[in-house]
């Protein structure tokens, strides 16, 4: 049996680490909610960008949100466990943190190692989007339409892939890529020469695999950030189980 000192300087560690632990479990269990909205989010925003690609890639923000749902499941057991003070309870807290943060690390690599693979397959799906382009309600014809108004673009590489397209044969260039609706008529949409001072000459290639970049580099950052930040939480609740059972030995 311990001594009664050694006791008492136990009992205060235990107190504080259950602190700290209850406040990092509270902000963890924010970081799930913030992974939910991140996913939503990025589901939203992303939609049409996401229409391009294939339906591996479109999994993505789901992917988020199951992974927020987790955490926040996660975070609501972490708090009872801190507050029960049970060893197995603790521990089994700490081992599902590794896990979240082993597949969210190797999530993110995977992610980095791909991203040459989804530009390639965004700009092929993108070139057959304008080869089979119509003006009814398919969904491909219309994430085009709306990537070129939205970004201020037209074509993949500039204006002038629509004039290999067999639309462009009937009716010009869409007038999703003119500059000015009410100064953009059929006739000029025929005619290339008179085309390219009417409608955006850049192609949407770049600026949507850029957009996407951008957007997708806030949600690996935040996801990569939440990652590190369960070190924290499998440290200290592998600590506060330690010092637990270690004061449980001294009270026999």
């Amino acid at each position: 049996m311990a001594s009664p000192s050694r006791r008492l300087q136990t009992k205060p560690v235990i107190t504080c680490l259950k602190s700290v632990l209850l406040t990092y479990t509270f902000v963890f269990w924010v970081s799930g909610i913030v992974l939910l909205a991140v996913g939503v989010w990025g589901k939203v925003s992303l939609a049409v960008y996401f229409s391009l690609l294939d339906e591996k890639a479109t999994n993505v923000p789901f992917v988020l949100v199951g992974a927020g749902t987790v955490v926040v499941l996660l975070g609501t057991f972490g708090c009872f466990a801190t507050c029960r003070g049970s060893t197995w309870m603790l521990k089994l807290y700490a081992m599902l943190l590794s896990l979240i943060f082993l597949i969210v690390l190797v999530a993110a690599v995977v992610g980095f190692v791909f991203r040459h693979e989804i530009k390639t397959n965004f700009e092929s799906n993108l070139n057959l989007a304008l080869r089979d382009y119509n003006v009814t309600a398919d969904r491909h014809s219309e994430a085009v339409d709306t990537i070129q108004r939205t970004l201020h673009c037209c074509g993949v590489q500039n204006y002038s892939d629509w004039e290999r397209t067999e639309y462009f044969t009937q009716r010009g260039i869409p007038r999703s890529c003119c500059k000015s609706q009410d100064d953009c008529s059929e006739e000029d949409l025929k005619d290339p020469s008179k085309a390219k001072l009417k409608v955006f000459v850049d192609g949407c290639f770049f600026l949507v695999t850029s957009t996407m970049e951008s957007k997708m580099s806030v949600v690996a950052g935040i996801s990569f950030g939440i990652a590190c930040f369960q070190l924290v939480g499998i440290i200290l609740a592998c600590c506060l189980s330690q010092y637990i059972t270690n004061n449980q030995y001294e009270m026999v």
